[in-house]
């Protein structure tokens, strides 16, 4: 018996239309590796939509290759995720269960979770996730008695963060521990966390997150590249896991240091990228301009490179030594925010936590609102409130 588990898809996350349509394009070839493999099933734990309502023509897309699935006796399982649920109960998911095309396996009824079996005698069950963490009451108040005695294979899908697992960028991002899911399952489907991870655990059986299909915002094409999902064959009661790279068009990304540089001289170095064919191409852009500002650097012309697929750039930490009356030394970033700080007279602890506190980016699978919220609520710890 093999089956395919992916999540965190973000059909739609993308505001620029070449890379909505990539994100469609891999969502497609997805289907076409599951049809050659001969999947008995498909697993999506969690966030098939990067919201709760797309568009009707995202919608119309993704029900197609949904359903070629079907036409091939192939059912898909989901989960919603913390951006396909909604509070308010309207979601796509239901219109494609309706139509035939998946069926929701997160069935929660006075605290106890239903199975679905498979007609392979897999028995699946899962919660749905939520915005900021707030599905942990369902794990907390979750009646396992009936889950971890169930005999036979058994999965469990999830979208959530485990803390236990977690990478160090992801430290402040809450979650849930591993306690609180239910023992005894052969395989835990996860979703919501954008890296790739597999794990074993005694009692838990096989633990994998498989990142996302594709990547949802700058950070990932930069650390990512692309996206993937995950084989896994059951035979002769062994296990098997493999991750299945998507590459459909080829990133490369570039990082360039402002500091002390002027304009010109950042120009100069950005002009010397070569081989941009058919790519997306990633240029971040960081640190502090020896004189004029970035508004002098003509991105427009610099980044025209006509042959690729797109062209992204990050200047979001570029910056412009400013004329006024305190007089900042040269060096790197962290050297001038203490020259400031020293200068102004300012609680050099306090004014460290804040530039901490801010100085933070959005991570994987995390929504604008919850960023924002995020950083509030860190500031509000610094400062006290």
């Amino acid at each position: 018996m093999k089956f395919a588990h992916l999540a965190d898809c973000h059909l739609g996350g993308w505001r620029e239309p070449k890379l909505q349509e990539l994100g469609i394009k891999t969502f497609k070839k997805v289907i076409d590796l599951c049809l050659n493999e001969y999947v008995g099933f498909v697993l999506i734990s969690g966030d098939l939509f990067d919201t709760a309502l797309p568009n009707i023509e995202l919608l119309k897309e993704t029900a197609h290759e949904l359903s070629r699935l079907k036409e091939n006796d192939i059912p898909v399982y989901i989960i919603p995720g913390s951006h396909d649920f909604s509070p308010s109960g309207k979601t796509m998911l239901d219109v494609l269960e309706k139509a035939g095309l998946l069926e929701n396996v997160s069935k929660l009824k006075d605290n106890k979770l239903e199975f679905t079996v498979d007609r392979t005698g897999t028995k699946i069950t899962g919660l749905l996730g939520k915005k900021g963490s707030l599905d942990r009451e369902n794990y907390e108040s979750l009646d396992k008695t009936n889950l971890e005695k169930e005999t036979g294979f058994k999965i469990f899908m999830f979208h959530t963060t485990l803390n236990e697992f977690k990478p160090k960028e992801m430290e402040n991002v809450p979650g849930q521990t591993l306690a609180l899911l239910p023992k005894n399952f052969d395989y835990y489907a996860g979703g919501h966390v954008h890296f790739v991870f597999e794990t074993e655990k005694e009692n838990y059986g096989k633990i994998v997150y498989p990142g996302p299909l594709f990547p949802n915002n700058f950070l990932e094409l930069e650390k990512l590249k692309q996206g993937g999902f995950y084989l896994v064959e059951y035979k002769d009661k062994k296990l098997t896991t493999k991750y299945i790279p998507l590459e459909i068009v080829k990133t490369d990304s570039y990082y360039f240091d402002a500091d002390d540089k002027t304009p010109e001289q950042l120009e100069n170095e950005i002009k010397k990228i070569k081989d941009t064919k058919d790519k997306i191409i990633l240029v971040r852009i960081e640190g502090i301009l020896k004189n004029g500002k970035p508004s002098d650097i003509n991105f427009k012309e610099i980044l025209n490179f006509k042959d690729s697929y797109i062209v992204l750039k990050n200047t979001a930490k570029l910056g412009t030594k400013e004329q006024e009356e305190i007089e900042i030394k040269q060096g790197s970033i962290e050297e001038i925010e203490n020259s400031l700080i020293k200068e102004l007279k300012l609680d050099n602890e306090l004014v460290t936590k804040i530039i901490e506190a801010l100085n933070i980016e959005k991570t994987e699978g995390e929504k604008v609102n919850d960023f924002e919220e995020r950083i509030i609520n860190d500031m509000k710890k610094v400062m006290k409130i």
